[in-house]
């Protein structure tokens, strides 16, 4: 068996897509998934399954979630193996920054550096951003909620065509913990 991370996009914030966390469990389990663990209440779950690949998992996810609950909801899978070398290619010194200053973004698929061409990095320091395998770093040493740049990088034209949800590195970090042997 293969343990999993599924990563939820949009769920149970500001009221909207309300999805409980137990009921997310049971609705895993139901599918087949075992030692299903959720973590807080922004959509993210670890589970081993015996079947399929990270991208027929988060398609049988997603279509369940609408289905049980009338909303669809973005889902990224991914594995233990992909969890821990987004950490270990982390381009920011993460173990001397707080938690609420790195961010990862996780992309459905591969992104080309030109997508960000028309960000100035100068413009927006100390912030930054690098690239990883389908997923995108990002520095914001006030935080998420008042950076320029993750509102630049959030712009519905930079990842057109692909699903992206953030983590700030707490969970990042928890993900592989969760992930990192049967749950």
């Amino acid at each position: 068996m293969t343990t999993y991370a599924a990563l939820l996009r949009g769920i149970n914030v500001g009221g909207n897509k309300k999805l409980p966390m137990a009921e997310l469990r049971a609705l895993m389990t139901g599918l087949g998934y075992d030692s299903v663990q959720t973590y807080l209440q922004s959509g993210q779950a670890a589970f081993t399954a015996a079947h399929g690949d990270t991208g027929s998992l988060a398609a049988e996810l997603a279509k369940a979630i609408e289905e049980r609950f009338g909303f669809s909801v973005d889902v990224l899978v991914r594995d233990h193996a992909y969890l821990k070398a987004v950490v270990d290619a982390c381009p920011f010194p993460a173990a001397e920054l707080a938690a609420k200053q790195l961010h990862v973004t996780y992309l459905s698929g591969p992104v080309a550096p030109e997508r960000y061409a028309d960000i100035d990095p100068a413009a927006h320091l100390p912030e930054e951003f690098r690239l990883g395998d389908r997923a995108l770093y990002l520095y914001a040493p006030d935080g998420l909620g008042r950076s320029k740049l993750a509102e630049a990088l959030s712009r519905p034209r930079i990842h057109k065509g692909l699903t992206a949800t953030t983590r700030n590195w707490n969970t990042v970090v928890k993900l592989v913990e969760l992930t990192a042997g049967e749950a």
